[in-house]
């Protein structure tokens, strides 16, 4: 199980949140057409490393919060609030 550090809450089991997605993921215009809008929905990279994830917190304070995990350690580098710039990512 995953330890999740909310910059809210602290550090709290995985169990308290829900995996929301790819936070790098930015959601096309809406005339930018629909092979952009199919793109958006299927056409999305598996990474593998280091991953900006959203989580909602949604059994604690009900935050959104970015966080910074490794896909194939599951090690957690960062977490924090939805208006705060995470560093860059790197290997």
């Amino acid at each position: 199980m995953l330890l999740i550090p909310c910059p809210y809450c602290g550090a709290r089991p995985q169990d308290e949140f829900h995996y929301r997605g790819d936070a790098t993921v930015k959601r096309p215009a809406p005339d930018a057409g629909l092979q952009a809008l199919y793109d958006f929905v299927y056409t999305r990279t598996n990474p593998r490393g280091w991953h900006l994830e959203w989580w909602h917190h949604y059994a604690g304070c009900r935050q959104w919060v970015k966080v910074e995990r490794n896909t194939l350690t599951h090690e957690i580098r960062t977490a924090v609030g939805p208006a705060e710039d995470t560093p860059q990512l790197s290997a």
